[in-house]
């Protein structure tokens, strides 16, 4: 064997960004380390970079220090700052040494920032915590219940401010006895759990503890905490349902009795689970963390949570469901588990930071198709439009609404509610001005159904929205427009007072996306009323028609739409005829064979074909001086089944009218009818090949009466005087 190349360990060090500490007298330095395993030759045959920082504390700072000197030395003692970095050192420097010191009360923030300490209403002492007095604090946790409450009180004092955070980490027996005391004591006293969890939580409000954290298990803990007391909630829950009776005087002052408790135990309860869900949503900063959590069911007792009138609680449990929604499997659970007509109570709601987080937590529900149609079933829909008027919602309920109008069988609900009115208003506010893409994206969804595009077109609507987009030449509006006019019935006559302005807008150039929708909306009408052959001459609109079948004359899309609008006018006996006389026909079959493989194309050009056989003139045409029939016999059995029929129905009026194709198209169908017989009776016969007669049964074999009759004449004995020879049973 070789011996194993020579390896060969090699670092490097890239300084990045250097900062002050947020809280402490400290510059927190970022590099990133970069290992390489080098052969023997040199070569790097493995790399791995990694993110770090280092945090420079400086307790001699204050107001009278030299900062050059200072910066001067931290330079030089901090081998990864490049010496080139000493101004911008001494600038931080300076500004420590004029930062205020924070105070070690902090206000209550919203929850989109979740590390902030939480308001405590702990056990009330008369001494003022210190922390050279830790060692006493902790003898408290050995003592009876109350000394305990009252040392991990004082411990949590100490730690709510920042800067005793470290003090209390290099303390190794601080927090593996609060761990202790909490592991064995949380059932016992409310409020000694919480105050334990308060004390892990501040550690939670930084990053560099969660290890700490994770090594006592105090989250794991923190789900069993949690899991208990929702237990006990029910618990309490069904008790007072018991002695519920309001004609029953006894039981009623004994149900009001309880229920001064209860409500008692409720406060404490839910200042617990509110403390212990913060930990954990801080924790599930680490995605290793929060799949943990949710193997162990974070989302089931999140939603159960949801059941609370508790405000603050509630924001705290929505705003963590929202983080857990992002992904999958988190999604799903809260699918399983009702979360949405649980959501559907909390809107609207007074609380703004509530019905703001709710929402968010909709609207990332909202992209999932059973979630939406669930969203319309508990009567979400009118509760998110009226929302539509109010500035602080109004974009988030727009974006759950647009997913919810994706749906086909949605679409419809939203003509029983005052959303379309609301919407075509915000259109016009817009003045001259391009309007959201939220907005009119919604409003095209809707447009697609019937009875919300009869809404939109009440009074002026069509003329407002026609005048608005031919001024802007604004595509997504138009795209807007091209769904309301593919409805049949009144809707498309409205349009006939606008093709004429559709039609010079083609001709013009400009943005080819706007091109593309009102060629499209023109496409649409198919109107018995509407003279096409005049339109048509009016706009010179033939060479246009022409120039564009050409393929790479412009984009597909755009020469779809010129195929589209040639099978609408080719409705028209004259303008056929007309079509036909200026070499579309050619044009035509020479873009089918530049776009062959794409389906779409294919079947609108196949249309079109049909539309021209109606007509006396433009048959002959297709018959007798173009190759359109033998292209059709080709396709006839194409895999795409839309592509198949149109031919069929082509062919059959080609067949009909002329004797010679008839024949040849009868014939290319009894060709390929008799391959398909012979093809089945193949299959067939395969299928029934010896492999096969006994089915999947081992044992079939093994079973004589399979193979001998039952008549007492017969007997295995007589089968035993032939034998098989060549596949043929003879005598002996």
């Amino acid at each position: 064997m070789q011996p194993d190349e020579s390896q060969y360990l090699q670092r490097k060090c890239r300084t990045g960004d250097i900062d002050v500490h947020p809280t402490e007298k400290a510059l927190v330095v970022y590099y990133e380390v970069e290992a390489s395993i080098l052969g023997e030759a040199g070569n790097a045959r493995h790399e791995e970079k990694k993110e770090c920082q280092k945090i420079i504390r400086l307790r001699s700072l204050n107001a009278s220090t030299d900062v050059s000197a200072l910066a001067r030395k931290v330079v030089e003692e901090c081998k990864i700052i490049h010496p080139s970095k000493l101004a911008e050192v001494e600038h931080l420097l300076l500004y420590l040494q004029n930062r205020k010191k924070p105070s070690m009360e902090k206000k209550e923030k919203k929850p989109s920032k979740p590390r902030e300490l939480l308001p405590f209403e702990g056990m009330e002492i008369d001494e003022e915590a210190n922390i050279n007095k830790i060692d006493d604090y902790i003898e408290l946790l050995y003592e009876s219940m109350t000394e305990k409450i009252r040392g991990s009180t004082l411990i949590l004092h100490l730690a709510r401010n920042p800067d005793n955070l470290e003090e209390l980490l290099h303390n190794e027996t601080v927090l593996g006895a609060l761990a202790r005391v909490l592991r064995e004591d949380w059932k016992h006293s409310v409020e000694l759990a919480t105050t334990i969890i308060y004390v892990f939580f501040c550690f939670s409000s930084f990053s560099q503890f969660h290890g700490l954290i994770t090594h006592y298990k105090i989250g794991v803990l923190c789900m069993n905490i949690i899991e208990h007391e929702l237990k006990k909630y029910d618990l309490w829950q069904d008790e007072l349902e018991k002695k519920k009776d309001p004609e029953n005087q006894s039981l009623r002052k004994e149900y009001e009795k309880t229920l001064k408790k209860y409500q008692s135990l409720l406060v404490k309860q839910e200042q617990l689970l509110r403390v212990a869900f913060y930990l954990l949503l801080n924790l599930s900063e680490d995605t290793r963390t929060e799949l943990k959590m949710r193997n162990k069911n974070i989302v089931h007792l999140l939603v159960k949570s949801l059941e609370r009138d508790n405000e603050e609680l509630l924001v705290l449990v929505v705003s963590f469901l929202k983080k857990l929604s992002i992904f999958l499997e988190n999604k799903n659970d809260m699918a399983e588990m009702d979360t949405v007509e649980k959501l559907a109570c909390l809107v609207p709601c007074e609380q703004e930071d509530l019905m703001n987080v709710t929402l968010r937590l909709l609207l990332n529900l909202s992209f999932d198709t059973g979630l939406r149609t669930k969203m319309v079933h508990v009567g979400l829909l009118p509760k998110l439009t009226a929302l539509l008027g109010n500035d602080t919602y109004k974009h988030v309920a727009m974006r759950i609404l647009y997913h919810i109008s994706v749906d086909d069988k949605s679409k419809s609900m939203f003509a029983y509610t005052d959303c379309i009115p609301q919407l075509i208003q915000m259109l016009f506010e817009h003045g001259e001005e391009r309007m959201d893409n939220e907005l009119i994206s919604f409003c095209i969804n809707l447009a697609a159904n019937k009875t919300n595009a009869q809404i939109i077109c009440e009074g002026n609507g069509l003329k407002m929205l026609m005048k608005r987009a031919l001024k802007l030449k604004d595509p997504l509006l138009m795209k807007m427009i091209r769904n309301i006019s593919q409805h049949d019935g009144p809707l498309k006559q409205l349009f006939i007072d606008y093709v004429g302005d559709l039609a010079a807008q083609i001709k013009q150039e400009g943005d080819e996306e706007f091109v593309i929708e009102c060629l499209g909306t023109m496409a649409n009408l198919t109107i018995p009323d509407l003279d096409w052959e005049l339109l048509l001459k009016e706009y010179n609109l033939v060479p246009y028609l022409k120039d564009h079948l050409k393929p790479g004359s412009a984009e597909d899309d755009l020469i779809l739409e010129v195929v589209i609008m040639i099978g609408t006018v080719s409705m028209d006996d004259s303008c056929a005829v007309m079509l036909a006389k200026s070499g579309i026909i050619p044009a035509l079959i020479e873009l089918l064979n530049a776009q062959q493989e794409d389906d779409e194309f294919v079947c609108q050009i196949i249309y079109v074909f049909y539309q021209m056989v109606f007509h006396q003139a433009t048959r002959d045409v297709i018959i007798k001086d173009t190759q359109a029939p033998a292209y059709l016999i080709d396709l006839m059995h194409d895999k795409n089944l839309e592509i198949r029929q149109v031919c069929d129905n082509t062919l059959d009026i080609i067949a009909e009218y002329d004797e010679e194709w008839g024949k040849k198209i009868q014939s290319e169908k009894f060709r390929w009818h008799n391959s398909q017989w012979l093809e089945m009776v193949e299959s067939r016969q395969m299928e029934d090949a010896e492999p096969y007669l006994y089915g999947n049964d081992p044992d079939a074999l093994e079973q004589p009466d399979l193979f001998y009759s039952t008549e007492p004449g017969l007997s295995p004995d007589f089968y035993s005087q032939f034998h098989s020879q060549n596949g043929d049973f003879n005598a002996w």
